[in-house]
């Protein structure tokens, strides 16, 4: 059982601890450069998450850091070593990405799609072992789809596909696991559940965590370093309680914000003022 009391998400085999790193990282599309100058440590075996308003570069970092995009200067390194040096497979068995908006081949089934992800671990002629079934059948507890292991992905409502496609992430037994967005389509409750669920996969197995998500406290709530940016550039990074405050709300998100001690998790809570919701000290509402 996780620390949240669901089905575990570690299995039984320790993640090795592995340093991830940028220098002076800039990429981005054609001319256009979306990541500019960014140095960054990833802590190892930590969760770390990745804020900022919508365009600032998060997932073209993380697309980045995971070979999908090449640098147009700078470097990734994954233990010292250029990941654009790495052989595919090995890259593929230490460093796994869950992008925004995954595509699943036409009509192919949940179960077929989870146990792809095993093919960095297999042979030449990819044959299937009782323990990758194995790894594909917890991966699916887990995230609570094994009701839909012979249902086409294609069948499947935007919340039981972004399940499903957590659990591929979860299959593939990563060191390091990058996610953008992963609670993308899920309603509240299944957020929370999908980030407990990530959060036993790092204390268990000791997978060091990186993703983006939009929800500040959420991020606050679950993160062990935050990173935040601004138009492409780095501009705070340490724990929560050290980088989240109103003078960052304002500074990234433009936003104007109390920051106060969640009740729940003793992490900072933000509270946006807007222009209608703000109490005046006579106790009446703005």
């Amino acid at each position: 059982m996780g620390a949240g009391g669901g089905p575990t998400a570690g299995g039984g085999d320790r993640a090795v601890p592995r340093t991830l790193t940028t220098r002076e990282l800039r990429s981005g599309y054609g001319r256009r450069t979306v990541v500019d100058g960014v140095d960054i440590t990833v802590p190892t075996g930590a969760i770390t998450v990745i804020v900022g308003a919508n365009a600032c570069g998060k997932s073209t970092l993380l697309k980045t850091m995971a070979r999908i995009l090449a640098p147009t200067s700078g470097s990734v390194l994954l233990d010292d070593e250029e990941v654009s040096a790495l052989p595919t497979k090995r890259l593929a068995t230490r460093l796994g990405l869950l992008p925004q908006q995954p595509i699943a081949p036409e009509g192919i089934v949940v179960a077929d799609l989870v146990g792809r992800s095993r093919h960095p671990h297999q042979g030449l002629f990819r044959s299937t072992s009782a323990a990758d079934r194995r790894i594909v059948e917890a991966a699916l507890v887990a995230t609570r789809t094994a009701h839909l292991a012979d249902r086409s992905v294609d069948e499947l409502s935007g919340g039981q596909r972004q399940r499903v496609w957590i659990a591929m992430a979860l299959a593939q037994r990563t060191d390091v696991l990058l996610l953008d967005e992963p609670t993308t389509f899920l309603d509240l409750a299944h957020q929370v559940e999908v980030l407990d669920l990530l959060t036993d996969l790092n204390r268990e197995r000791g997978t060091t965590i990186v993703m983006v998500l939009h929800d500040i406290n959420l991020a606050a709530r679950y993160a062990d370093h935050v990173i935040a940016m601004r138009e492409g550039r780095l501009v705070a990074a340490g724990a929560p309680g050290q980088v989240v405050s109103p003078t960052l709300m304002r500074e990234v998100f433009g936003l104007e914000a109390e920051v106060i001690t969640d009740p729940v998790s003793a992490t900072p809570l933000v509270l946006p003022k807007g222009r209608h919701h703000v109490v005046d000290p006579a106790g009446a509402r703005a």
